[in-house]
């Protein structure tokens, strides 16, 4: 199984400052509403052309498409339309009602399926109605409308659709097979499984430095030349440990990673495997690690990695040693050319990691607080999608000094949700401005010992944490900036 082949068809451009992928349009994205008609005849027309051709395989199918056959972990033919499968893939309500006027389509009331009467009318109908960019979301459509088409080619369009691979479909039937008995089943409550199609970070939605995208472009180039690089014996790549402040973009990046190569992504925090009782903890590691395996090609994430791969001390608990080498060992173990699984392990705290963590991994990706700069940027991308009278984001970033890509996204959050209390969707500088006073005044309160008074205190837009601060996380890991 090849890992991220469709990647390498993005284009990293390394003259532009900040990375920036070239993005295909999303095959998973419904149809326009705006032509039902076309729409449920190229949904028929595509199931009967895959039933026919042998030759094709789930990945030549849209995503959308996908998710309505699969089933029992495949997709078998004949692929029937019925009215209520077509409605799933179109999002056209009456589907039949829709088409029922054309000359080349039918409908078994029993069955309920949608039939072609003449599929090369249909064929005919569907090239003078369908854009270019709609063919190459289908390779199905586009084996059969190549020689129509000066631009479409069977070829591109295989490229530009996502595969089969990252369809949570394709991803629980692997789970149904791998992990059938009770004991198996119970090393997924150990880790978070996100499909591709999931994962609602971008790296377009990201700001990163030049050493970061460096090494996102040379991740990229091991995965176009694995073969080469397994045949010349160079088997240690693919295991990077992301080290910087919360809030820089670890979590990030590892996820906006998993959509950009198409992997589904595997994430575990270190402090939730380990465990009360004595060696259990080692024993979490390696049922870790093969969750990746039998789920590769994928991208297995380790946050707080430093929670087992302390530095070892002389009087340690022979327990928490023997997890330390255990996870050690594992990573050792485990590879990108052999075993299509991505390593990445992300810490806050690097220095308190043992010495033989660090050799482990052949790439560090440092991850500072960015500086006036980046956070100009982060202002600028966070922003793209809101109205701001006077905006000025240089004069925001001069401000923000010491605050992270998560503290630029919780002050903005600030002014958004103060502009809501009076009525307004448009903010203007001033706003943020206060909003940037209000978030460091609320981080000042930090380092406080105690809040007077008789009962405790809760600080708004804070989490309570253990020594008595507040987290400015949050809980809500899907957009977590660590």
């Amino acid at each position: 199984m090849y890992i991220g082949s469709n990647a390498i068809t993005r284009l990293i451009d390394d003259t532009s400052g900040r990375l920036r992928v070239a993005y295909v349009a999303c095959a998973t994205k419904l149809p326009e509403m705006s032509e039902p008609e076309r729409d449920v005849v190229e949904f028929v027309l595509t199931t009967d052309v895959y039933s026919e051709r042998e030759d094709l395989e789930p990945d030549d199918l849209p995503s959308i498409y996908r998710t309505v056959f699969w089933e029992n972990g495949t997709i078998e033919r004949p692929l029937v339309p019925t009215v209520e499968a077509t409605r799933e893939a179109t999002g056209v309500d009456d589907p039949w009602d829709t088409v029922s006027g054309l000359m080349f389509t039918s409908h078994d009331d029993f069955s309920e399926e949608i039939k072609l009467t003449d599929r090369e009318m249909a064929e005919e109908w569907l090239g003078k109605r369908i854009e270019l960019e709609e063919i190459l979301e289908n390779p199905t459509l586009a084996s059969i409308f190549e020689d129509d088409f000066d631009e479409v080619s069977y070829k591109r369009a295989r490229e530009q659709v996502r595969p089969a691979r990252a369809d949570r479909a394709w991803i629980d039937s692997l789970l149904e097979e791998y992990f059938a008995e009770e004991e198996e089943e119970e090393m997924l409550d150990l880790v978070d499984i996100r499909a591709p199609e999931e994962v609602d970070m971008r790296l377009d939605d990201l700001v990163l430095t030049e050493d970061q995208e460096g090494e996102i472009n040379k991740l990229v180039k091991a995965i176009e030349h694995r073969d080469y690089l397994a045949r010349i014996g160079l088997r240690e790549i693919g295991k990077l440990l992301f080290v910087g402040p919360p809030g820089t973009g670890k979590t990030s990046v590892a996820r906006a990673l998993a959509h950009e190569l198409d992997l589904p992504f595997v994430e575990v925090k270190l402090s939730m495997i380990t465990s009360q009782y004595l060696g259990e903890t080692a024993k979490n590691v390696e049922k870790t690690f093969e969750v990746a395996r039998r789920l590769s090609p994928c991208i297995l994430f380790m946050d707080e990695f430093d929670f087992v791969a302390k530095t070892r001390a002389s009087d340690e608990h022979a327990a928490i040693k023997r997890a330390v080498n255990t996870l050690l060992k594992s990573i050792d173990e485990i590879s990108l050319i052999q075993d299509d699984v991505l390593l990445i392990g992300a810490t806050n705290h690097p220095d308190q990691l043992d010495a033989a963590a660090w050799r482990r991994f052949d790439e560090i990706v440092n991850f500072p607080k960015p500086d006036v700069g980046m956070r100009a940027d982060i202002l600028r991308v966070v922003t793209r999608d809101m109205e701001i009278e006077d905006y000025d984001p240089e004069e925001l970033a001069e401000m923000t000094e010491g605050l992270t890509g998560s503290d630029l996204r919780l002050v903005l959050r600030e002014a958004v949700l103060n502009a809501l209390t009076e009525e307004r969707t448009t903010l203007t500088q001033d706003d943020l401005v206060d909003a940037v006073a209000n978030f460091e005044e609320r981080d000042n309160l930090k380092n406080l010992d105690m809040i007077e008074g008789d009962h405790d205190a809760l600080v708004a837009g804070g989490t309570p944490s253990a020594d008595g601060g507040h987290d400015h996380e949050g809980h809500d890991h899907s957009h977590s900036e660590d």
